[in-house]
């Protein structure tokens, strides 16, 4: 319905020329931005509702007290799997799960899977690449959130929230409390509920819309084959060469994967070509910018050079299993 009004919007009002690189840049700029916006709102009402009456403290020490072996990391992975997300639309979730109280490593967890790994994504690989190379990328997408999320955990990151994300945490649970001590009920709590979910949307728009800018225009304009004569070099450096030129790009799991069947067509090694997409849609531009609003730089830094490592490490593996 989205996909519709743009078309409608951009190609029939604005009268934008269909298949050019200016039409489809302003029509991914106006689908993703409602896309986003309306998805952010609405998690964040859904997460407000939960944070009222759910007994989120109590899942919090759950989390963070209970020897749990690396399970929460890997609920959050699968959970991160099976949401049809790009990256940029989990950073409402992730908003969402701080807000909710989940430990940041848990929440990184999914933050990472999410735009990896979709079921479109799989059913597009197993139509491209088989059952084999599927299997591999949707278990190594799935490994990769885990692994990224415990490692992150380690480093104690939630100092470096931005301050912003550190004043909803505190008027939240101080809300909360009031709620609980007066026993609210819903439909009294509702408006104020939504009214923090316009606030929170209000207060990411600027960057939404700015990152999305960006996503437009090198989708519309980046000439796919300046990447592939850097990727299509076979030597040791092309992996981390393709993660590097696949950070300035913005691109969904399930749209990004028909270049890579394009890439692994013309020679280029599946790992090399699947080190890419993960960067496309793990490690993109505008979602640093969108980032930004809920992190500091030096989080943004750490969060995306860890998850670098672990493409890199994952693109090595593929070209090594699938010789």
């Amino acid at each position: 319905m989205i996909q519709d009004f743009a078309n409608w919007l951009v190609f029939k009002i604005l009268e934008f020329v269909p298949n050019t690189p200016l039409g489809e840049s302003v029509n991914f700029f106006v689908y993703d931005t409602i896309k986003i916006l309306f998805l952010l709102f609405l998690i964040s009402g859904l997460m407000g509702i939960v944070n009222a009456y759910f007994p989120v403290e109590r899942l919090r020490v759950f989390l963070t007290t209970r020897k749990l072996y690396g399970l929460q990391y890997f609920f959050a992975a699968v959970f991160g799997a099976i949401t049809p997300f790009c990256s940029c639309s989990s950073i409402p979730l992730f908003i969402g799960f701080v807000n909710g109280g989940i430990p940041l490593g848990v929440t990184f967890a999914f933050l990472i899977t999410s735009p990896l790994v979709n079921e479109v994504a799989i059913a597009m690989f197993l139509g491209a690449f088989g059952w084999k190379i599927t299997i591999i990328y949707a278990v190594s997408g799935i490994v990769l959130g885990m692994l990224g999320g415990f490692v992150l955990s380690k480093f104690r990151l939630e100092k470096w929230l931005s301050p912003w994300i550190q004043k909803i945490l505190s008027e939240s649970e101080k809300e909360s409390e009031e709620w609980n001590a007066r026993k609210v009920p819903f439909f009294k709590r509702l408006p104020s509920i939504m009214n923090e979910s316009w606030k929170i949307v209000k207060g990411v728009a600027l960057y939404v819309i700015i990152g999305i800018a960006i996503g437009a225009c090198i989708h519309g304009y980046v000439p796919q084959g300046f990447f592939e004569q850097y990727m299509g070099k076979d030597n040791w450096f092309a992996v981390p060469a393709a993660v590097l030129c696949g950070i300035p790009m913005y691109a969904n799991a399930a749209g990004i994967v028909p270049v890579i069947q394009v890439f692994v067509a013309k020679g280029i090694p599946i790992g090399t070509a699947i080190a890419f997409m993960m960067a496309v849609v793990g490690l993109s531009l505008p979602e640093a910018i969108l980032l930004k609003k809920v992190m500091t730089w030096r989080l943004i830094a750490i969060f995306f050079s860890t998850v670098a490592f672990f493409i890199i490490l994952s693109g090595y593996l593929f070209n090594v299993l699938i010789d």
